[in-house]
Order: structure tokens, then C-alpha cells, then sequence
């Protein structure tokens, strides 16, 4: 890697820029930043302007909690999901992860973490109520619990099966197919897809 001093400052600072990414460790960061600086300025004017668009016109669904550019998003806005089945899953990209496996037909809520009492994270920094909101005004009939299989997955599905155990609805989780301490974004279409299909009772 080249030593910071012989880079101009503004190349630095791209760099500690670049390397808050995730996925993007220093040198990842100092090659982005040096191809950055020598192509056609008109790529980076393209790129920058893509992203400021992006993060201006992309927020989370006011309902579910996916990635959308419209209120509600077109997964919770389409009539031909199965209203009755909603999936339960921890961030964002998990919809776009089990989406991809092509199996899920129902509806999503992202919870926007797990439980995590060692980080700080309780029950109320959760979307929890959010989601026992729904329970009152959607016809939701099955809760699919879709965590991680950690320790932070497992406590968290725990409870919410035994916190949603009185709202009459049946609360299953996915089964076989996740390796043990990994998220869904680890894991292939047909593995979430027999996943999915493999769901079982969770008490």
C-alpha cells in the first residue's frame, strides 16, 4: 500500500472515504481512489451523481421495512402476495435474498436488527411494535421467522415466538439448509428455497 505521504490530500481522504465501506479494506480503497482520480472526469461526475440520486430517492417501506423508491413499497403494494403469510427477516437485504430463491409468496417485515443485549440492542430498538401493529390490521395468519442461526438469531426468533404466542396466529421458522452462524445473505437461492419449504413449528 502507498505510504500517505506520498499521496495528495485529497486522495487520502477519498481513500478513509472509500475504506468505510463494507467489504472495502485499505488497499481495495487506495486502488478504487487511484483508478478514481485517473479516468474521464465524466465517470466520476456519472458515479457521484448516481449515488446522490440513489440515496435521495431509495428509503425504507413505511410498512415492511424494504428498500423502495414508492409508499409502500411494490412487494406489500402487490395484490397477488399471499396477505395471510408474512416472513419476518432482520435487515433489508434478506428481502432481496429470499427474494432471489423465488419461494416465498407472502409479505415481509424487516425487523431492522437482533436482539443483542451485549451491543445494547433490546426489544424496544426493534420494529416490534410495529409489527404488532400489523398483526391488528392485516390478515395475517402465519409468521414466518427468517433470522439468523447464532446465538443473536436464535434469542431473537425465541422471543418473538413467545412474545406473539397469544396473537392467534401460527409462528413457524425456516429449517434446514442455513449453516450454523452465518446470515441469509451467505446462503444460495436453493438453500432459502428448502429452507422456506421446510419450515417448522416454533414454541
Amino acid at each position: 500500500m502507498t505510504s500517505n505521504a506520498a499521496l495528495p490530500e485529497p486522495i487520502v481522504q477519498l481513500v478513509s472515504a472509500l475504506s468505510r465501506l463494507p467489504g472495502i479494506g485499505p488497499r481495495s480503497a487506495e486502488r478504487l481512489a487511484l483508478h478514481l482520480v485517473q479516468v474521464d472526469p465524466s465517470v466520476v461526475k456519472t458515479l457521484a451523481e448516481a449515488l446522490l440520486r440513489t440515496r435521495e430517492r431509495v428509503a425504507l417501506c413505511q410498512r415492511c421495512g424494504a428498500l423502495t423508491e414508492s409508499q409502500p413499497c411494490p412487494l406489500c403494494a402487490a395484490e397477488s402476495r399471499d396477505a395471510s403469510l408474512l416472513c419476518i427477516v432482520e435487515r433489508a437485504l434478506d428481502v432481496l435474498s429470499l427474494e432471489k430463491s423465488g419461494t416465498f409468496k407472502g409479505r415481509y417485515h424487516v425487523m431492522g436488527g437482533r436482539l443483542s443485549p451485549l451491543n445494547g440492542v433490546g426489544p424496544e430498538d426493534l420494529r416490534i411494535e410495529a409489527l404488532e401493529q400489523r398483526l391488528k390490521s392485516e390478515p395475517i395468519r402465519e409468521i414466518v421467522l427468517a433470522l439468523g442461526s447464532d446465538v443473536e438469531g436464535d434469542a431473537t426468533s425465541h422471543y418473538l415466538a413467545k412474545r406473539l404466542a397469544d396473537r392467534g396466529v401460527r409462528i413457524t421458522r425456516i429449517a434446514h439448509g442455513l449453516p450454523a452462524g452465518s446470515g441469509l445473505e451467505f446462503a444460495d437461492e436453493l438453500t432459502l428455497s428448502r429452507a422456506l419449504e421446510g419450515r417448522r413449528e416454533l414454541t
